[in-house]
């Protein structure tokens, strides 16, 4: 077998192979399988389709790798593709370098690539998807930024070029879908050298109209990648986050997806997709406004009801509420009447004269003991006052002896009989010694006091 080749002849026959030589299927693949492994290792050039993995079970990859006129299936095994700079995706120009291999179950060939590198377009989309990256790192995609957009638009701004289709496909979605909404169409470059900048000042021109609008939809037809590029740009991405009015993004078809649509506040997949998605359609609002009066109609249904069934619960407890004071007002009346004073006015007056002729008789038993009681109370104030002024009079007798005894000893009582009382500066003075020549001098007599400076001092010698 192994003398066959890939033209079915046995090496060096001159013949056509018979059914004598026929080979089996297995043969045949083996034969196959063996005739390709003896290719050299290849570098390919192709775009990736049909781009499926890392697979979750085994991590290998599997895809289709294409040009003009022919497509071959690839893989791409979990080890190599571990070894990967960037993930592979559908639309990517890319080298691929392997060899072909023939899966001998089922006869399939596939090229097996071992490495693979980013070519032509695909190195545009690895600068892309770096911009992309660098973008949302900083926030730009974040979907809390994003800001609402009216569900009923009522002007709209459309930046766009002017001569193309798109603007008339736009004009005639919103007319057709809803004619009340305002179209102001600002122009702009939207493919080659210089169209990030009108973009941006297309951008600017929109946001500044007065009034502004609720939205602005910046839009362009399908293209190729390259043709894309513009809505790419680094300036206009930015400018398209920093829009103050909110701006919807209609760029390509479909699978087209640009860091301009990354960064907007909706992305549409068309021109006529983001048309539609700010103007509803006249159907539509009737259908969401009778929705509405239904809901309304159901919710003053239910919360008239539920007033009804308040209403109801207050008059019932207001019942209950004025039934249980009445009862409490025909009791307080009934314990009211039920007293004697109420049923029979001269009751109380009777009641009282009996109160007060039992107190007068209580009175009079009370008051029959005073004069026995008087009696001996003077019989005593008698002893008292007797044996009161024996007391006073013994002690008045003693009291004047000792008066007179007082009197003798009193010191007025020597001054009176001519005698006197010297005082110095220290008090009472009892030696002429105690006094020298100039010292001030105060003699006390029965009547009064004389002040006067000493002028000679006599000391008895005796």
């Amino acid at each position: 077998m192994s003398g066959w080749n890939l033209t079915g002849r046995a090496d060096g026959a001159a013949r056509v192979a018979g059914a004598d030589d026929a080979l089996s299927v297995s043969q045949a693949v083996e034969l196959a399988a063996g005739a390709l492994e003896a290719l050299p290792q290849l570098v390919v050039l192709g775009e990736v389709t049909g781009f499926r993995g890392p697979n979750a079970r085994s991590g290998h990859c599997y895809f289709q790798i294409k040009d003009d006129s022919c497509a071959v299936d690839c893989i791409i095994w979990r080890g190599s593709y571990a070894k990967r700079s960037f993930d592979l995706r559908d639309g990517m120009q890319v080298h691929l370098t392997g060899s072909f291999n023939l899966y001998k179950a089922t006869g399939r060939m596939s090229f097996v690539a071992r490495s693979f590198s980013l070519a032509g377009e695909g190195l545009l989309r690895q600068q892309v998807a770096a911009l992309a990256e660098k973008l949302r790192r900083e926030g730009l995609m974040d979907a809390s930024r994003k800001r609402h957009i009216p569900v009923f638009c009522t002007r709209v701004a459309v930046v766009t070029s002017l001569s193309g289709a798109v603007i008339d496909d736009v004009k005639r979605t919103l007319r057709r879908r809803n004619p009340l909404v305002e179209i102001v169409c600002v122009g702009s470059k939207v493919q080659g050298e210089g169209a990030p900048a009108e973009l941006i000042e297309g951008l600017e021109r929109a946001a500044a109209l007065d009034p502004a609008p609720d939205c602005i939809l910046l839009v362009r037809g399908g293209g190729s990648f390259e043709d894309l590029m513009t809505f790419n740009d680094e300036a206009l991405a930015r400018a398209v986050a920093a829009c103050p009015v909110p701006v919807v993004t209609g760029i390509g078809h479909e699978p087209d997806n640009s860091i301009c649509d990354m960064v907007s506040d909706r992305r549409c997949s068309t021109p006529t997709a983001a048309a539609e998605s700010v103007a509803p359609a006249m159907g539509d609002l009737v259908d969401v406004l009778d929705a509405r009066e239904r809901r309304m109609a159901t919710a003053l249904s239910g919360s008239l009801r539920s007033r009804v069934d308040a209403l109801d619960g207050a008059q019932e407890r207001s019942a209950r509420a004025w039934r249980t004071l009445i009862e409490r007002f025909e009791l307080s009346l009934a314990a009211a009447a039920a007293r004697p004073c109420l049923a029979d006015p001269s009751w109380m007056v009777e009641r009282r004269m009996a109160d007060l002729e039992q107190t007068a008789e209580r009175l009079a038993a009370s008051t029959s003991g005073f004069a026995a009681k008087r009696h001996r109370l003077e019989m005593a104030g008698a002893r008292i006052s007797q044996q009161g002024r024996a007391l006073v009079a013994s002690r008045k007798g003693e009291l004047a002896a000792r008066a007179a005894s007082l009197d003798a000893l009193s010191p007025l009582k020597v001054l009176s009989r001519g005698y006197s009382i010297a005082y110095g500066a220290d008090g009472v003075e009892t030696s002429a010694a105690r006094f020298a020549v100039g010292d001030d001098v105060r003699v006390r007599f029965a009547d009064g006091t004389v002040s006067a400076e000493v002028t000679g001092v006599a000391v008895d010698d005796s």
